[in-house]
């Protein structure tokens, strides 16, 4: 069972995707947020091109673990690929993801211009292991 990450984000949307066995995560592509309108329906198909049985959404909870005006946005977005894409559908938090993203992809030295457009992916593929561990410890 294939599951597709989401890393949403303002101007990039990251995405990852597991193996079959959902054991492994990897980055799949970025793909713009803009036009918001038809982010789902895109997002969607990807999944349906890549045989995906279920979805994860980062939702970017604070620090304190309160929820602002970004997990919202997330949450609008999960409703919306739910209904385009007819599966399941789960937020999953997703606090400092990008964080260690940006730190793992500096430690690769990599440069500021290719790690812009690598970040969200790197993202999504982080969230998307973190929560295929805790699947598997139970």
């Amino acid at each position: 069972m294939r599951i597709l990450a989401v890393d949403p984000g303002s101007k990039n949307v990251g995405l990852a995707l597991s193996d079959p066995t959902a054991t492994i995560a990897q980055g799949l592509e970025t793909v713009p947020a803009e036009p918001a309108g038809t982010l789902a329906a895109r997002v969607a198909q990807i999944a349906r091109t890549n045989d995906v049985a279920r979805i994860v959404v980062g939702l970017p909870r604070r620090l304190d673990g309160s929820h602002g005006p970004e997990a919202k946005s997330a949450q609008k977005l999960a409703n919306a690929i739910r209904a385009e894409s007819g599966l399941p559908v789960e937020l999953v938090d997703e606090r400092l993801t990008t964080v260690a993203a940006e730190r793992s992809l500096i430690a690769g030295g990599m440069r500021r211009e290719k790690r812009r457009l690598r970040v969200d992916r790197v993202a999504a593929t982080l969230m998307l292991q973190a929560h295929l561990d805790r699947r598997r410890a139970g």
